[in-house]
């Protein structure tokens, strides 16, 4: 019942405000279909990227030609962290990473790098080493690590996640997991340091989820990053991942965006995606939602357009990193199998076609900001 009330009221805001606009609408839409040459990235003012696995992307030429077509940022989902490069000793396999530079040098496209260090999936031959040998070897290793891996892309990456996640699920507090277990809080700025050190000229982001729906860690993130600013430790920006949710209030959206701003650092919405149902554990006895229909397109669309208008208003121009979808399209996302959740949670269909989640985002670059609401 909390479902069906939710969507009937989202669609019935959405039939008042498409109203409004629907001559607009259907004009721009028009004009995106015959543009076939176009994409994303060809109607926006800032950064669209898209996160991608590139073995998948060089194997299917459909998958190929809407990345390079709609995205002028790129972002590797697992490539570039340390499980990947390290799994098993110290010297990194660099294979699929190359691979994924020559794509965007290709396609003229910015090489976001993601992420340095992250608490998920730690090598254990690391952890064993820490064991073994104590903190100052992972200190060691670690220093080794990021100015390998940096250095290495240096003339291609413009900007990296240094740390991934490091606060709790749903807190202000830091997450108690290898890193912060090894060194405590202080893993974060010598990260940083280590990153700016092996490339000056890189902008440097902290990464992580939840901001919108938890206020608290939200409050926790910025107040780490306003002082790691305070303490002249080089850092230029927050990535927002905002895996957002379709009852995600506006309002939560918006305070995000405000709050980032207000570092004075880039913003970069990072790993966008809206799902239907809910990953809430306190939840688990609603309804699954396991069918599509069209009511609900339209309802995420309009969400899209919301979260592009909201970052348009609330972050300054000079601070636009840009808005990364994370796995664009809902035959591979991560969602299905890491919730184990029948979901569409992206803008393209599980046939790579254009869902109304992309025009609705389309729109939302386009609409003028004094339609914004929040």
């Amino acid at each position: 019942m909390y479902l069906k009330t939710l969507y009937f009221g989202l669609i019935s805001v959405l039939l008042i405000t498409s109203c409004k606009q629907a001559s607009q609408d259907q004009v721009l839409n028009q004009d995106i279909k015959v543009s076939t040459n176009k994409g994303l990235k060809d109607w926006s003012s800032l950064p669209i990227g898209g996160a991608v696995n590139i073995s998948k992307v060089l194997k299917d030429s459909k998958l190929d030609s809407i990345t390079h077509t709609n995205f002028n940022s790129i972002t590797a989902t697992n490539d570039m962290k340390m499980y990947a490069l390290v799994e098993h000793d110290s010297i990194p396999d660099f294979t699929r990473v190359d691979s994924l530079v020559a794509y965007t040098r290709k396609h003229d496209m910015r090489l976001f790098g993601h992420a340095l260090v992250w608490y998920y999936h730690v090598p254990e031959w690391i952890t064993n080493m820490t064991n073994k040998k104590g903190a100052a070897w992972a200190d060691a290793y670690l220093k080794k690590y990021i100015t390998t891996v940096v250095t290495r892309y240096k003339d291609d990456v413009v900007a990296w996640d240094v740390v991934n996640e490091a606060f709790a699920d749903k807190s202000g507090e830091f997450r108690g997991e290898f890193w912060f277990n090894t060194f405590g809080k202080d893993y974060i700025e010598k990260a940083f340091r280590y990153a700016h050190d092996a490339d000056p000229d890189a902008k440097l982001f902290y990464n992580d989820f939840g901001h919108e729906r938890h206020p608290e860690k939200l409050n926790g993130i910025v107040a780490m990053v306003n002082d790691l600013v305070k303490r002249d430790v080089p850092i230029h920006g927050i990535g927002l991942q905002m895996h957002l949710e379709m009852d995600t209030t506006e309002k939560a959206i918006a305070n995000a965006l405000k709050l980032a701003a207000s570092t004075g650092l880039l913003v970069h919405i990072s790993e966008l995606d809206i799902i239907f149902n809910t990953r809430d554990e306190n939840a688990k006895d609603k309804p699954k939602i396991t069918t599509l229909t069209h009511d609900m397109e339209m309802v995420q669309a309009e969400k899209f357009k919301q979260v592009v208008m909201l970052y348009r208003k609330h972050v300054p121009k000079a601070q636009q990193f840009g808005i990364t979808f994370w796995d664009f399209n809902d035959r591979d996302t991560w969602i299905k199998p890491f919730y184990d959740l029948k979901e569409w949670p992206t803008i393209f269909d599980e046939n790579l076609d254009p869902k109304p989640g992309y025009y609705g985002f389309l729109d939302g670059l386009t609409t003028g900001l004094e339609n914004a609401t929040e």
